[in-house]
């Protein structure tokens, strides 16, 4: 719908033509735009509450280009993830704001302004090779309006550097715990708390960690009954739940 068909739409509500509830529904049924090799849903803002999210592997720089132009020249906030150097580059030349996360590979166009929400999601790693997926998760997080925390290496090869945290973990409204190798710290930070725990198992760890499938049954067989499981490296989709999960009343 372009913004002719909208200024119509909204004649046709002040005339009374059409209610408010059924000019929401249209907004909420726009079209798409279609690229040809991508169907770009340019309004999910109106029915999910965050834009479009670019997921660049597999995607050439000039097709991530393009996505990206019309997310960001429809007014909305850009989220690219998985991206390399090459990709930013492109983007960078072209939207001089952009900003680059070299350690989450992604990249951030900030164009609106959220209300803060106030609750904190808190984001946990195992060790420093999980930092990666945590950063993904933080910006993810960080750019959809939440107040976001960072503990990173409290394992539980060293549990005492988490329990030393216990303040912060106390605090927070959700927590997201990355971990790879035996995925064990999800449960111990469920059994610490009465709050959502989002586990996030990574592909970090040795042969029979199967590039983490390991952590993954681990945490879905975790005794801690507040421990939801996301997918293998998947910071974004943790991140994305922990904010909708903040974001309720």
């Amino acid at each position: 719908m372009d913004n002719k068909s909208i200024k119509k739409l909204l004649e046709k509500v002040k005339k009374g033509e059409l209610t408010i509830e059924k000019a929401l529904q249209k907004f909420k049924d726009m079209p798409y735009k279609d690229l040809g090799f991508a169907k770009v849903d340019i309004h999910r803002t109106v029915r999910c509450g965050f834009p479009e999210v670019i997921f660049c592997a597999g995607k050439t720089p000039a097709q991530v280009l393009k996505i990206a132009s019309h997310i960001v020249e429809n007014g909305s906030d850009l989220l690219a993830t998985h991206a390399n150097k090459e990709i930013f580059k492109r983007i960078s030349q072209k939207y001089k704001h952009a900003r680059y996360n070299d350690i989450a590979r992604t990249i951030v166009i900030k164009r609106t302004r959220y209300k803060k929400k106030k609750g904190l999601i808190l984001i946990i790693t195992a060790g420093t090779s999980d930092i990666p997926v945590a950063e993904e998760a933080k910006e993810t997080a960080e750019i959809m309006g939440n107040n976001v925390k960072v503990l990173y290496d409290v394992g539980v090869a060293g549990i005492h550097r988490l329990l030393k945290n216990k303040k912060d973990i106390s605090a927070a409204r959700v927590i997201i715990v990355v971990a790879g190798m035996e995925g064990a710290l999800a449960s111990v930070v469920g059994g610490m708390i009465d709050r959502p725990v989002v586990g996030v198992p990574t592909s970090v760890g040795y042969g029979t960690s199967f590039s983490g499938v390991t952590p993954l049954f681990a945490m879905l067989n975790s005794c801690a009954a507040n421990v939801a499981v996301v997918n293998i490296d998947n910071g974004f989709g943790a991140a994305y739940v922990a904010s909708l999960i903040n974001n309720t009343k």
